[in-house]
């Protein structure tokens, strides 16, 4: 083999020293910088993020302005009281604290003992009254009907008397001359009598024709009597007469008091059906507060602020307890007045409840006639004149769009922050 020999390496001259110390490397970063500013890719960079932050500045500035909001809201709702319209002893409870119940559910039931009792006389009293009215009213035709009878039969009656009067009248009128005959033939008789008796005592004519002129006479005067006695009684007669025909006339006047003797019985009638239909109100009172012994509620809700216990004496309009009804909320949110320049009914609004974190959709449905500082108890008034200008808050109702609280989370009282959309 083929040795090689290798020369021995000769050690390189030193370099020179440069006088040139490197930059450290942030100020070389600052520098390598300066440098790219005043590149044209850096200002075209420059001005599209400045674009960006404008269009960027003015969609938040746009979207700040697009609502107003609030952290003065809450849920409000019905509060229905629940109260007895009778006073009594609370014998049962049916319902508890927080319960739901249906509208018409008895929730308390009064011992209903008195009222059964006060039921059963307001019945028996109007029954009794029902009876008295049907009696006075089959008394009005009965009544008509008999002083019809008694007006047409006193009317007869006075007719009939008069026509006595006039036939005793005529009586009499021929007993008197009957009695001026009688008187006639027995002056006749006597004369003849005294002629005869002084023929008889010369003897010119018999004693028999004396005794026919006596007895002629004698007749005669008893003629006369007995005409004077039928005179008589044919003036007794026409006084009988009379009398009938003044109490016939009597008996007349009294039965043309008929119409107000109907009067009479009709204001009865009339008063006793009144009293009936009295009897009647009372028994329909006392069927109403047997049926108030049982309190229902009002509405379907969830039983609330309940105070009323079993045992307890309760008296009518004393609160028992309250009934919430869930299904119909709203939303009452105090904006500063200054808010309320854009704001109008029926726009959008968006309602974060704290309770939750979940949003709701609702509606601007109306805005209060004053400021809540006006509702207060007590107003503010600057009676001093020194005056303080204050940012009033106005109550604004919103409503939620059906369907948002179906599961009936929102409660009275709760805190929520709505959020008014003023502009698209």
């Amino acid at each position: 083999m083929e040795q090689t020999t290798q020369a021995p390496s000769v050690p390189a001259p030193p370099q020179a020293e440069s006088h040139t110390q490197p930059l450290p490397s942030t100020e070389r970063d600052f520098h390598t910088r300066l440098s790219r500013r005043g590149t044209p890719a850096f200002r075209i960079g420059l001005i599209i993020a400045i674009i960006v932050l404008l269009v960027v500045g003015i969609f938040v500035y746009r979207y700040v302005m697009s609502y107003e909001s609030t952290d003065d809201a809450q849920v409000d709702g019905h509060l229905n009281s629940v109260s007895p319209r009778i006073s009594g002893h609370v014998i049962k409870l049916n319902v508890n604290d927080n319960q739901y119940v249906e509208a018409g559910t008895v929730v308390v039931e009064i011992d209903p003992a008195d009222y059964q009792v006060a039921y059963d006389k307001a019945k028996a009293d109007f029954e009794n009254a029902q009876a008295a009215a049907a009696a006075a009213g089959v008394t009005v035709p009965i009544t008509d009907v008999s002083t019809s009878t008694q007006i047409s039969s006193t009317e007869a009656d006075v007719a009939s008397a008069r026509a006595g009067i006039a036939a005793a009248k005529q009586q009499l009128e021929a007993a008197k001359a009957q009695l001026a005959q009688a008187e006639a033939n027995d002056v006749k008789a006597q004369n003849d009598l005294v002629r005869y008796k002084q023929l008889v005592e010369k003897q010119e004519i018999s004693q028999q024709q004396y005794d026919q002129a006596f007895a002629a006479a004698a007749a005669s005067t008893a003629t006369v009597s007995a005409a004077r006695a039928t005179a008589d009684a044919a003036q007794q007669q026409v006084a009988q007469a009379q009398d009938r025909l003044v109490s016939a006339e009597a008996n007349w006047r009294n039965a043309q008091t008929a119409p107000r003797q109907m009067q009479v019985v009709h204001s009865r009638a009339t008063s006793a059906l009144a009293e009936a239909q009295l009897k009647k109100a009372e028994l329909d009172q006392a069927l109403l507060n047997l049926q108030y012994t049982k309190v229902i509620a009002p509405v379907s809700g969830v039983v609330s602020n309940r105070t009323v216990e079993v045992g307890q004496n309760v008296a009518p309009g004393q609160e028992l307890m309250k009934i919430i009804p869930l299904n119909d909320v709203w939303i009452t949110a105090n904006y500063k007045e200054t808010q309320l320049r854009y704001m109008r009914v029926g726009q959008p609004v968006t309602i974060e409840v704290d309770g939750n974190r979940k949003t709701y959709k609702g509606k601007v449905d109306s805005i209060a006639g004053a400021s809540g500082a006006r509702f207060s108890l007590l107003p503010p008034e600057n009676a001093t004149g020194n005056y303080v200008k204050v940012v009033q808050r106005i109550p604004v109702k919103i409503v939620l769009d059906p369907g948002e609280n179906k599961d009936h989370f929102l409660r009275p009282g709760m805190s929520v922050e709505p959020k008014v959309w003023i502009r698209k």
